[in-house]
């Protein structure tokens, strides 16, 4: 069940729509986690020029920060197509963010996940 409320719960914030300029957009990727404590958190990426956007899970992450919480028990990541897996920056993140993170379970479809250390097997911290 906590896969397809995440997935629900992700789609609520999804959908691309025009920035500054013609190529910048926000929306077009979007994310939802919960946290050890139970609670959920969204965000949504922007995709902007000269690398300064940054991906769904980042801006969900940064929204869990925010209520000082750092323990991510479930995450998934959807664009308008399909379930979309963590980029290596956003496992960085992750692991960064708490160790206790390689426990946190990516969905990586509408019934099943992949622990975040079998994603980031050999981290170098």
């Amino acid at each position: 069940m906590m896969h397809q409320e995440l997935i629900k719960k992700a789609k609520t914030v999804l959908g691309e729509f025009q920035l500054a300029e013609q190529g910048l957009t926000a929306g077009s990727v979007s994310c939802a986690l919960m946290t050890n404590a139970g609670t959920i958190y969204t965000g949504i990426c922007l995709d902007l020029a000269c690398g300064t956007g940054f991906c769904a899970e980042h801006a969900a992450i940064a929204e869990m920060l925010k209520a000082r919480e750092t323990v991510i028990d479930y995450i998934v990541a959807v664009s308008s197509k399909r379930i979309l897996m963590p980029c290596g920056r956003c496992r960085e993140l992750m692991m960064q963010v708490s160790k206790e993170n390689l426990k946190t379970r990516v969905i990586v479809d509408d019934t099943s996940y992949r622990v975040l250390s079998d994603l980031l097997p050999h981290h170098w911290m």
